[in-house]
């Protein structure tokens, strides 16, 4: 049988080896970054300059001055400063694999080669159908997913996935939701994100109905989520699309409930007829298995389920009960073709290397991780880092007792003095951070030495 031109290209060893010769020379630039530096003089008023344009064009400053030059290793990126940082946030878990790592390069110089740079749903290429098929063999392994729809983001993976659940419960329009939810900035997923600070000025639709995450602290509180959600249920049977949720909450605040507080509300959901949607967007490949139902064993409940991030791409997942009918969801891109790409050779490697399951690379980190911040807790930060906690590299920490203003100024002082984190949470807030799967024991030295390093200037 003979092949296809693009399949003669795909297969080109001459194409191979130039890809492998430009991966060689980015790699033996990244070698020379061999940990955190401060910025080097003669290029401080550059960056600066560069920076202030960006905030002019876009209306408002950068959250960090980080504009990076386009290199990294590992867990370290260099900035157009010159100055390199420990990247313990990936762009909000963008950069599972870290900075300039080899596969992935090479993986996204192959995609570059496609005839398109935008992959679209009407005419797909054969990336598309590589990825949508690693991601439901991987989906299904513990779960009743069947079908998979790609789209640029996970705001829009969210989007199809409300309209999946309407449409099933048509004309209903209530959405079930957590206290403390994030689903995106559209409209209306900053509607069902649970920030009013997300949403000023934007109409309110009344759709949502709130129930109370799992708090650790408060005996009785899975019961009272199981009440308040039935109360729901009674005053507006007939008229829920769905019951909605992250199993571990993100923008939330890292906050993590066991698998006995979701079961009983999942088993009530099914047994009203309620649908069940699943938002995996930032948990997807970090908790220790691919999907966090996995890590917490409620697979078999999940009737849709949502993606990105990490996937290099969005990607709503459906049930064939839920599979929408023709039109309900289209969208003209469905990924750029380096994406999707870059995206599957990042699920082999996870996949095929070790990364998964209680012994694999991601708990190893986690448990160091969440130790190096304990030891801090208990000795030189005692009573200034508490409450080290999450999933896998999902990892966040209460500094100075949540206060706004101090947790979002620890960053700041964190970042001049190399490393990259974020918030999360409200009431109480929290440094968060993704880490990346590639992080080494050294990585993790480094970050105590900064952590210790910043809490202490500050304290």
């Amino acid at each position: 049988m003979t092949t296809t031109k693009g399949q003669q290209l795909a297969q080109s060893a001459k194409l191979r080896s130039h890809i492998d010769e430009a991966v060689k020379e980015v790699m033996s630039a990244a070698a020379k970054i061999e940990g955190v530096r401060p910025p080097d003089p003669d290029k401080i008023a550059k960056a600066k300059e560069l920076m202030d344009q960006i905030g002019v064009v876009r209306g408002r400053p950068l959250h960090y001055p980080y504009v990076g030059s386009g290199i990294g290793r590992g867990a370290y990126v260099e900035l157009e400063d010159g100055s390199v940082k420990l990247d313990l946030i990936n762009g909000i878990g963008i950069h599972i694999m870290g900075h300039s790592h080899p596969r992935v390069m090479a993986a996204t110089a192959r995609g570059a080669f496609s005839d398109v740079v935008v992959q679209g749903n009407l005419e797909p290429n054969r990336e598309y159908f590589d990825f949508s098929k690693k991601l439901l063999d991987i989906a299904s392994r513990q779960s009743r997913l069947k079908h998979v729809w790609l789209s640029t983001c996970g705001t829009m993976a969210n989007e199809n996935a409300l309209k999946a659940c309407r449409q099933k419960k048509s004309p209903a329009r209530m959405i079930i939701a957590m206290d403390a939810a994030f689903a995106g900035r559209s409209t209306l997923m900053a509607e069902l994100t649970d920030n009013p600070n997300f949403r000023v000025g934007l109409p309110q639709y009344n759709e949502v109905l709130r129930v109370p995450w799992y708090d650790q602290k408060t005996k009785g509180s899975s019961e009272r989520s199981l009440a308040i959600l039935k109360e729901h249920v009674a005053k507006h049977e007939g008229n829920i699309c769905c019951f909605t949720f992250e199993p571990m909450q993100g923008e939330g605040g890292y906050n993590v409930a066991p698998r006995e507080f979701f079961i009983p509300m999942l088993d009530f959901c099914k047994e009203k007829g309620i649908p069940i949607w699943v938002d995996e967007v930032q948990t997807f490949t970090r908790t220790g298995q691919f999907f966090a139902y996995e890590t917490l064993g409620f697979g078999d409940y999940v009737d849709v389920c949502t993606i990105a991030k990490t996937a290099q791409n969005g990607a709503t997942f459906f049930t064939s009960e839920f599979n929408p009918k023709p039109g309900l969801i289209a969208g003209t891109f469905s990924g750029a073709s380096a994406a999707l790409c870059a995206g599957l050779e990042i699920l082999e490697m996870l996949d095929k290397e070790n990364y998964m399951g209680d012994s694999g690379k991601i708990m190893k980190i986690h448990h160091e991780f969440i130790a190096m911040l304990k030891r801090l807790g208990q000795t030189t930060c005692k009573g200034l880092l508490e409450s080290p906690e999450g999933l896998g590299l999902m990892i966040a920490v209460t500094p100075f007792g949540g206060v706004k203003e101090k947790v979002d100024k620890l960053t700041q002082v964190l970042f001049k003095n190399g490393l990259i984190c974020f918030t999360c949470g409200r009431g109480t807030y929290r440094l968060r951070f993704l880490v990346p799967a590639v992080t080494t024991s050294e990585d993790i030295k480094v970050a105590e030495q900064i952590l210790e390093k910043s809490i202490l200037e500050m304290a």
